[in-house]
């Protein structure tokens, strides 16, 4: 069974969300998605500055095994992204909730975070 911590949220689409008191949430993809995937070659995200909708894709991880785009959870401003992952991104394997997250966003209605699944919820979908 794969980890699904209890506070985050989550999006059906596989990615996670965790915001952070200063209205910035950052965002990887879920244990479960990296576990189906397989060894994790390439992450693509887009620039500092991108503005993203909720739904849209914003990037892709590529594996051995194939290549899946990557959904925003919520709306907002993109403020960083995890550069260590170009060198090396099967830090997205080992860490998914740490080392491996993608990037982090400046939100652009707090209120989207609480639509999304809970852990209970998530473990439900993925099980």
């Amino acid at each position: 069974m794969s980890n699904v911590p209890a506070d985050l949220k989550y999006a059906k689409s596989h990615e996670w969300l965790k915001v952070a008191a200063d209205g910035t949430a950052t965002i990887g993809i879920t244990d479960f998605a990296q576990n189906s995937l397989g060894d994790i070659t390439f992450v693509q995200v887009p620039k500092v500055g991108t503005a993203l909708r909720a739904g849209e894709t914003f990037g892709v991880v590529e594996s051995v095994k194939a290549a899946s785009d990557i959904y925003a959870p919520v709306a907002g401003t993109v403020v960083e992204v995890n550069k260590a992952l170009e060198a090396t991104p099967e830090k997205v394997n080992q860490s998914p909730f740490g080392e491996g997250w993608l990037l982090k966003l400046k939100l652009a209605n707090p209120a989207e975070a609480a639509a999304l699944l809970g852990h209970e919820d998530y473990r439900k979908l993925t099980a």
